[in-house]
């Protein structure tokens, strides 16, 4: 079956997008299927792809207003198994027309748009913007599970305990079947006491929901990480994700990690 995983904080800078390209990048150099879903009006993950404006006419937001089906937006991307829902600035406005209109179950709208892909794709990664309105809202109610990236930096869990309740009440109304993949610590440097210090407090309060890494480093102990690294900051200004830019970087084997971590576990 296949597997939807919504990328979400409403906190902004976390690594969000860098984390929905680089993994889903990940699961199809592993050949899994994989549709990554840019449902942030800011469209870097469409950007990151190396897709312009003027590259493609419909997108997200034309799917979840009903003018067009999911499969006529899809584009496809430098890799074999990974195709592209691009979004695009004008997704803001679909909140509004949502309300306007008041259409039913409005909550549910992706997630009856993307039915049709399931049979497709092994996974549907998508990149929520960094709020917790109406689309996020649709991310969550549509996806299977939602990995949590946390910056490694002052106020990393400011807004968390939000987050949670939003899914607390996502799994008693509308998606009982959601579940918490996991936090993914971003943007850590071995060498800053206050990276180091967020990662420690991390491992003693959320051990359980950290992705466990097959090797072990003085750092990591054996838990996932996604460093600072110049080569994942360089990536998207070429249109690509980081295991196509420098496959050796340690920010490509990061996400590799992270990647084999969701192909070997089950979702709990």
């Amino acid at each position: 079956m296949s597997e939807v995983i919504a990328i979400a904080n409403q906190k902004g800078g976390v690594g969000k997008t860098t984390t929905a390209v680089n993994l889903a990048a990940s699961l199809a150099v592993a050949e899994k299927r994989v549709l990554l879903i840019d449902a942030d009006p800011q469209a870097n993950a469409t950007s990151h792809y190396g897709f312009r404006r003027n590259a493609y006419e419909y997108n997200i937001y034309h799917v979840l207003r009903g003018a067009k089906e999911l499969r006529d937006v899809t584009l496809k991307t430098q890799l074999a198994n990974l195709d592209l829902v691009p979004s695009n600035i004008g997704l803001v406005g679909i909140e509004k027309e949502f309300y306007a209109k008041e259409y039913a179950q409005k909550e549910l709208a992706l997630r009856e748009k993307i039915k049709s892909a399931r049979d497709e794709y092994d996974y549907l990664i998508v990149d929520t913007p960094p709020t917790l309105g109406l689309i996020t809202i649709n991310a969550l109610c549509a996806a299977d599970s939602v990995i949590i990236p946390i910056q490694c930096e002052y106020f990393a869990m400011e807004g968390l305990a939000q987050l949670f309740n939003t899914v607390k009440m996502i799994r008693k109304t509308i998606n009982p079947s959601l579940k918490v993949r996991g936090f993914l610590p971003t943007m850590f440097s071995s060498s800053n006491n206050l990276s180091k210090q967020v990662f420690t407090e991390l491992k003693e309060h959320y051990s359980s929901q950290l992705f466990s890494a097959n090797d072990k480093d003085e750092s990591g102990e054996g838990f996932i990480y996604i460093p600072r690294n110049v080569k994942l900051a360089e990536s998207p200004s070429f249109g690509k994700p980081v295991i196509l830019y420098d496959v050796k970087s340690i920010g490509s084997s990061a996400y590799q990690n992270l990647a084999g971590a969701i192909l070997g576990a089950n979702v709990g």
